[in-house]
């Protein structure tokens, strides 16, 4: 739905009109709330791979190849576009409009499509919200309980997921269309990483089968 949403509103806005409308409300307290979320990126990912690695290693491969995947994604198609970022965009288009920016975040000026920062979100937390989806479809919870925590999971991990990559639009690192590119390259790298499992036929939580299952 988002994916969707987002699509119209770029297709209708203009992109200029859009970005403004997306940053221009900055507050005292988003200016300092905003850059640590976007900063989770630098070591949340890591964290939480390694975290994996060490409990399950297959979950822990599992995320790591969709956050690796992801990333040479990203910076491919990246380096393909070359498109500019909203600083150098807006100075070469629309020189009479100073776009709102936030003190101590340092600026980039190109490889604005698509946003590496959103790709990693979505995958991290798509990735994460696979996993805890089924690790409670193993437990030995109530159905009904397992549903509603499924559901909680699903929109605690898309939440955190649009908020931190909307903290690219509210620094001008990137614009919408950006966040576009970078959720659908996130979903779509944990997808292919799913069809790799189950060609290979590896449980993406490494359940060990009790004694006398069927194989």
């Amino acid at each position: 739905m988002t994916v969707l949403a987002l699509s119209i509103a770029i297709g209708m806005v203009d992109k200029a009109e859009l970005h403004l409308a997306l940053c221009d409300h900055h507050t005292v307290w988003a200016d300092a709330i905003m850059p640590v979320l976007s900063d989770l990126v630098n070591w949340l990912p890591y964290v939480v791979a390694v975290a994996f690695l060490i409990w399950r290693w297959r979950t822990g491969v599992f995320m790591a190849s969709g956050l690796i995947l992801s990333t040479l994604l990203v910076q491919a198609v990246k380096r393909l576009v070359c498109a500019p970022r909203p600083l150098t965009w807006f100075a070469e288009n629309h020189p009479d409009i100073t776009i709102p920016l936030t003190d101590g975040v340092k600026m980039n000026y190109f490889l604005s499509f698509p946003s590496g920062h959103t790709t990693t979100f979505f995958c991290l937390f798509f990735a994460l919200c696979v996993i805890g989806t089924k690790i409670l479809a193993c437990s030995q919870l109530q159905t009904s309980t397992k549903c509603w925590l499924g559901v909680l999971v699903q929109l605690i991990c898309f939440a955190l997921a649009a908020v931190c990559s909307y903290s690219r639009i509210y620094l001008s690192q990137h614009f919408a269309t950006d966040i576009l590119g970078g959720m659908i390259i996130g979903v779509l790298s944990v997808l292919i990483v799913i069809a790799i499992f189950l060609l290979c036929k590896s449980d993406i939580i490494g359940r060990t089968k009790r004694k006398g299952s069927a194989t």
